[in-house]
């Protein structure tokens, strides 16, 4: 590839993108930046718009407003320039089913301009690394859905593009076939790539990327790092069990707890929020002894990725479902424009 990204700065950035697709309003305003060989989880409800900002980075959506540059080259004005840069693996396969692994893998590179011999190469190289070598020359229409997801993954890495885009790269793997796509991904980082994840699997995120931005109804709602997320939410909570209920126990425990302490159908059992600080349970279990209360058991559970998302979208749809079909019409209009 020809090095001619512009400047040094971020290697994906959006600024103030806007896209609306007749009354949806798909994109309301979306910044976000990605810094080299790192990986950025792009998270939201259904309808937030992930796809619509992963389409126009790929130069397959053009904004109604904003800018975004991918290795520091204009989208909208130099695509074809951006496409040299990028690998792109969709929701949606987009295999050819009539042909076999390797025969894919190898027009993905004739196309790309690497050349007969080296598209072979690589694409043995690849069909090693997702473990397809064995299915490699049968016809994708007898692969299982996992098989053609790593095999879309495969071709999006056959011209080692620096910047990668996965929109939920990992449905319909089992188990094993997500770990192994987990460790291809942080290899992938490892080797200077720069990677564009959106996901359902919110441990997927948590266990991947470096930041995390939340798209809602079209907007960036929240960003940082998984940590910093999970801190800021609040939602740590504690559950203490007593050798026997105590009628000192919920005042002794109040001064420590952010919210009401609370008691299940079992008096012996208590609940309450907390900021989840270093020492907290030891101050607990040495508020309720001084108390003459006796713990049989605490636990503190911290905040996961699936208590931030909650917090952050609770359970509101971003779209109707006529604003949904109305926004797919207008998609494929524009596409067949």
């Amino acid at each position: 590839m020809d090095d001619d990204r512009a400047g040094t700065g971020p290697m994906i950035q959006a600024q103030g993108l806007t896209k609306r697709y007749g009354r949806t309003q798909a994109l309301a305003g979306v910044d976000f930046a990605v810094p080299a060989a790192t990986i950025l989880g792009l998270l939201g409800p259904n309808g937030a718009g992930k796809t619509t900002a992963l389409r126009i980075l790929t130069t397959l959506a053009r904004p109604d407003a904003g800018r975004a540059t991918v290795a520091g080259i204009d989208v909208v004005a130099h695509p074809e320039r951006v496409r040299r840069y990028i690998g792109v693996t969709g929701q949606e396969a987009t295999l050819d089913p009539l042909l076999s692994g390797r025969q894919n893998l190898v027009i993905v590179g004739e196309l790309s301009g690497m050349g007969r011999a080296a598209s072979r190469t690589r694409a043995r190289e690849l069909l090693a690394q997702f473990d397809l070598a064995e299915a490699a020359d049968r016809v994708v229409t007898g692969y299982s859905g996992g098989m053609r997801r790593r095999l879309d993954l495969a071709a999006s890495l056959m011209t080692r593009p620096p910047v990668l885009f996965l929109d939920e790269p990992t449905t319909g793997l089992d188990p094993t076939g997500r770990q192994r796509t987990w460790d291809t991904i942080r290899a992938l980082r490892g080797e200077g790539v720069t990677v564009l994840l959106t996901t359902q699997y919110l441990e997927e995120a948590d266990a991947l990327a470096d930041r995390i931005v939340v798209l809602d109804h079209g907007t960036v709602i929240a960003e940082g790092t998984a940590q910093e997320l999970k801190e800021a939410s609040g939602t740590a909570h504690v559950e203490l069990t007593l050798a026997e209920p105590h009628p000192g126990a919920i005042d002794a425990i109040t001064p420590l707890v952010t919210g009401p302490v609370h008691t299940g159908e079992d008096p012996r059992r208590l609940s309450a929020s907390v900021d989840a600080t270093s020492g907290l349970a030891t101050a607990l279990v040495r508020a309720l002894d001084d108390a003459g209360a006796l713990v049989d058991n605490i636990e503190v559970r911290r905040p996961s990725l699936d208590d931030v998302f909650l917090a952050l979208t609770g359970t509101q749809t971003t779209e109707t479902d006529e604003g949904s079909r109305r926004a797919r019409a207008d998609h494929e209009l524009e596409v067949r424009a």
